[in-house]
């Protein structure tokens, strides 16, 4: 049989999906009794991947039905697909188009290594990931609050305070839950233990990297890096040199792991050692707090892998593998 790919483009209402090779495609709602329907449909064509685009959740549905049917689903960035998109001369956008591209997407990224697929995840793990969600919404909240108190008129400042006061509280309160739901998950409290003892990360790094990156510990150097963004890309062409830049990732946890290594390399010695190495280089600060960042992921990654606690020589045999 002929391998296929299939490519899911999703909306609020419907599911558009299209078979490559090939030009089939057809349309269904996105509601639960249609994407079973579908999955059943797509099992007999023994796909090597089904890729949907992460949308704010409305692939949520789709994606875990066809994967709770045994197919191999991925959930791709968006930004991803369209400059595959734009590499075909696909400029016009429809969602039928859309999903013959994210077809031929599968096909191009699952053959070079590229696609990552779908896990199980356990229940604790959901949790996590909505209750570091929802206090980083709080937290912006919070931000939001706070600077609005420094310019607001007498009149709504006690309005504004009272809601900074109850913002607090309700941070407060779900990092005790964050706290409750590690206490009930003994192999994710065992990660939180081992991650939390590395100096320069605290509780809440830990809990970002738990909930949005459960690859930790599963990859190679190079692939997490890439993964939450912090490996430098080149930009040569012939005889021209460029400054190599990251960019793409894990936004969310690149900001925690950029806190993070702030206080890195103050209180952790092998990267402060390695912060001041690169600096008497004339390396820029923010250059080398980079550097720093990658080479601390590039140790937590080591530290779940071999399931060892922390040690200074982590930093010496993380490139082992």
């Amino acid at each position: 049989m002929e391998a296929v790919w299939i490519g899911i483009d999703v909306s609020q209402e419907w599911l558009d999906v299209a078979i490559w090779p090939g030009a089939a495609r057809c349309r269904v709602a996105n509601e639960a009794e249609a994407v079973v329907a579908v999955a059943a449909r797509l099992q007999t064509l023994n796909p090597r991947a089904v890729v949907l685009e992460a949308t704010g959740g409305a692939e949520v549905l789709a994606a875990s039905e066809l994967h709770a049917a045994g197919l191999p689903v991925a959930v791709v960035n968006p930004r991803q697909v369209r400059e595959f998109a734009r590499s075909l001369g696909a400029l016009g956008k429809t969602d039928r188009k859309d999903a013959l591209v994210l077809a031929q997407f599968a096909q191009a990224a699952e053959s070079n290594g590229r696609l990552t697929l779908l896990r199980l995840v356990d229940e604790a793990e959901l949790e996590l990931q909505a209750l570091v969600g929802r206090r980083r919404q709080l937290m912006g909240m919070l931000v939001a609050e706070t600077n609005r108190r420094l310019r607001a008129p007498k009149r709504v400042r006690k309005s504004i305070v009272q809601h900074i006061k109850a913002l607090k509280r309700a941070v407060a309160e779900v990092e005790q839950e964050l706290k409750q739901t590690l206490a009930n998950a003994p192999a994710q409290q065992a990660k939180a233990t081992l991650l939390s003892a590395v100096p320069g990360v605290g509780p809440h790094l830990s809990f970002t990297l738990l909930a949005e990156l459960p690859e930790l510990g599963q990859l190679g150097r190079r692939q997490i890096a890439s993964l939450v963004g912090v490996a430098p890309h080149p930009w040569d062409s012939g005889k021209f040199k460029g400054r190599r830049t990251i960019w793409g990732g894990r936004a969310h946890v690149r900001t925690m792991l950029y806190m993070a290594a702030l206080s890195a390399v103050r209180h952790n010695p092998p990267l402060r050692s390695h912060y001041q190495a690169l600096l008497a280089r004339g390396k820029a600060k923010k250059l080398a707090l980079v550097a720093c960042m990658r080479k601390l992921l590039i140790t937590l990654n080591a530290i779940l892998r071999d399931a060892a606690p922390w040690n200074p020589n982590h930093l010496a045999f993380q490139h082992s593998r």
